[in-house]
């Protein structure tokens, strides 16, 4: 089998942002403390123009992440080999330090819905997902990370707790585990749960890289507080606490600041990875 931890680069322990194409000039000027930037994968899957070309400007200054949103990895349908091949031919052009992917399913038969929808944590699913996870890592030649959700309810038939359903496709696969501090938080509050015990039985040895981001907030129809994963607003304090926190027991992790809807102009971003840039010195 292919050791996928035998990477040849990782992301630097420091601050990156989610890439905007508004921000080239600005970020190749004058980056502030960004080391690191990331993609989405899917916006980057021609054969040249500008994307291409600004991206591979951005990587002879900048470790590279690339960020997959379609791979519909909690899918009950295989993977599409189509874009496997696309996904492929995206990180021999580009090699970045880091892949990464969510857990996840977005896929029905032949359609592709714009969501990235949740999964009841059983052991058919658990099976499911390792086996997608194995699939993409060789077919790519190199470990992915998976993302945590954000989620809004839990399923009954729910067997294993979202926590040792990731430790578990971590030891079956040795993948590793993209954490997104703003999706426990927003779990936590939705769910009615303790963030920092969660992250407490989080595979930590296994992190590779960090997300914080914004949320909205609303009501559900019980009048409850309810908490939107909208990556539109600034990192909330209780977010930058709990980074802190997992930090003090890892050591310093690559950290991405995500904003990706009403993107602010580059120096409110800058902003925000400066301060978690300051969380990492700490």
């Amino acid at each position: 089998m292919l050791d996928h931890t035998a990477r040849a680069k990782k992301l630097p322990p420091a601050a990156g942002v989610g890439y905007k194409a508004q921000h080239f000039s600005d970020l190749m000027k004058d980056p502030g403390p960004v080391e690191w930037v990331e993609v989405h994968a899917e916006n980057y899957m021609g054969d040249g123009g500008r994307p291409l070309a600004q991206l591979a400007a951005l990587s002879e200054k900048f470790a590279l992440s690339i960020h997959g949103v379609g791979l519909s990895i909690g899918g009950e349908d295989p993977l599409d080999e189509a874009h496997l091949t696309r996904l492929r031919r995206l990180c021999d052009r580009t090699h970045p330090a880091s892949f990464s992917e969510h857990l996840a399913w977005s896929t029905h038969g032949a359609e592709f819905l714009n969501d990235l929808l949740p999964l009841p944590y059983t052991s058919e699913t658990l099976d499911r997902v390792s086996a997608h996870v194995a699939q993409v890592q060789d077919r790519l030649g190199r470990q992915m990370l998976l993302e945590n959700p954000s989620s809004y309810l839990v399923f009954d038939e729910s067997e294993i707790s979202e926590t040792a359903f990731l430790s578990a496709i971590v030891d079956r696969t040795g993948c590793g585990m993209l954490l997104d501090i703003n999706n426990v938080f927003i779990s936590a509050t939705n769910l009615r749960m303790s963030p920092e015990a969660y992250l407490d039985a989080f595979p930590l040895h296994a992190v590779g890289e960090v997300h914080v981001g914004g949320h909205d907030e609303d009501t559900d129809d019980a009048g409850e507080r309810l908490l939107i994963d909208s990556h539109a607003k600034p990192v909330v304090d209780p977010v930058w606490q709990l980074l802190d926190r997992t930090l003090q027991r890892t050591g310093p992790l690559p950290v991405l600041v995500e904003w990706d809807n009403d993107v602010p102009e580059w120096p409110v971003l800058r902003a925000e990875a400066s301060r978690a840039a300051r969380v990492l010195a700490a």
